[in-house]
């Protein structure tokens, strides 16, 4: 199995934390009052986005990875005199 379950949670917590953003960007500022003046929508957005950024960053890190210990690159020579890796 090739998918990662970090890029749906990616996917999902960009998407809505995006939606959550743009409200909190665009919403009357007088539903804030409850909330001491503190935008809790936009706040609450940019982590949601953040993490969901972080969450897509590791699934394509883990996925170069895995390209490249399946022979997508050359491997890297040993570090051990005889070429041959101790046992």
């Amino acid at each position: 199995m090739g998918l990662d379950i970090r890029l749906p949670i990616g996917a999902l917590f960009t998407t809505i934390g995006l939606l959550l953003t743009g409200y909190g960007l665009v919403a009357d500022r007088a539903i804030y009052a409850r909330s001491f003046g503190l935008n809790v929508n936009l706040w609450w957005g940019l982590v949601l986005v953040a993490f969901g950024l972080w969450m897509l960053r590791l699934a394509r890190r883990q996925a170069r990875q895995r390209a490249i210990g399946a022979g997508g690159a050359a491997p890297r020579p040993s570090s051990t005199r005889g070429g041959h890796s101790p046992r």
